[in-house]
């Protein structure tokens, strides 16, 4: 028993340390995203507070914090408060079951940078995630707005089609490993990543993720064009914030089971491999960010038949050449 209550505190140690340091990265992630975005648009970004806007995420922080938080009058109020709260936690969630890298020495002590190395991770973190889009759909629909609850629909019907082609991507690389452990997985990826030996696979991922996080080009769910912000458009002060770090954590999220998955994990020379993991992750981000700054938004009708008539068949195709592939050689 004392071994249980230490492991378990121990645990508890790294989530909340983890967590801590994701909450910082993912205001930090927004300030990135500004800037490479201006860059790329031949502007600045933020440049008034701080060196390069360094401190500009603090001061966002600070006036929504300050902002005074209006419920409409109409609204499902129970519903409309912890709409938020639902979007963000499962996205902080899987973070524990994510391996950064393997054990490190600091000062004499050795820390397992694998949090917990749970045998299903990846069922853990594709159910956890789904449950997202109820915080999205809720916070739409308790809002008592045509042009949220509009959002809200959309936001349910993308994120359930996307889900099924992402989860297919990924069976052929855990055929693979014959595995649900993310671990084993990164273990499985040695010789060569499964990148090169799951080409169709990782096409198939990428693309999904992006919708699944309603990130442009499909960022459908809060069209400013169309739906005024969407979901959220009646959200003010801390609660629109949580939406919008709920909407960074989950491209951090994908962006490590990709790194996971399809680039090694934690694998590369010389440099510590927690520092390889966070590389991998970054380039993955960055990729996120380049495609907002090039392509144009969907219609919704083309996002669908995207979904249904070329992603899901090509992750079903994945499958079945995976398991010809395995059969007989």
């Amino acid at each position: 028993m004392s071994n249980a209550i230490a492991y378990a505190i121990l645990s508890t140690i790294k989530i909340g340390v983890v967590i801590g340091v994701l909450l910082l990265v993912i205001a930090y992630l927004i300030w990135v995203e500004r800037k490479v975005m201006a860059h790329m648009q031949v502007r600045l970004g933020p440049m008034r507070v701080g060196w390069h806007g360094l401190l500009q995420p603090i001061a966002d922080g600070l006036k929504l914090l300050l902002k005074e938080d209006i419920i409409p009058q109409n609204a499902s109020k129970i519903l409309f408060i912890v709409s938020p709260a639902i979007a963000m936690v499962p996205a902080l969630l899987t973070i524990a079951v994510i391996p950064f890298g393997d054990t490190i020495s600091i000062m004499g002590i050795s820390i397992d940078m694998v949090i917990t190395d749970v045998n299903i991770g990846i069922l853990f973190i594709l159910a956890v995630t789904s449950v997202g889009v109820y915080g999205i759909l809720l916070g739409g629909w308790s809002s008592n707005n045509k042009y949220s609850l509009l959002g809200g629909l959309r936001s349910s019907a993308q994120m359930i089609s996307y889900e099924l082609s992402m989860g297919l991507s990924l069976i052929g690389v855990i055929m693979m490993t014959e595995s649900l452990s993310l671990v084993d997985i990164i273990d499985a990826q040695a010789g060569l990543w499964f990148v090169v030996l799951q080409p169709l696979a990782f096409v198939v991922y990428a693309i999904s993720a992006i919708a699944e996080t309603n990130r442009c080009p499909f960022d459908l769910p809060e069209a400013e064009t169309e739906l005024v912000s969407g979901f959220h458009t009646e959200y003010s002060s801390m609660k629109f914030a949580l939406f919008f770090m709920a909407e960074y954590a989950n491209i951090i999220t994908v962006s490590a089971v990709a790194v996971t998955f399809f680039f090694g994990g934690w694998r590369g020379p010389f440099l510590p491999p927690v520092v390889w993991f966070l590389i991998k992750m970054a380039l993955c981000i960055f990729f996120f960010v380049w495609l907002r700054s090039t392509f144009p938004r969907f219609r919704i009708d083309q996002l669908m038949k995207f979904a249904w008539k070329i992603l899901l068949p090509a992750a079903i195709v994945n499958v079945l050449i995976t398991a010809i592939v395995m059969t007989f050689l």
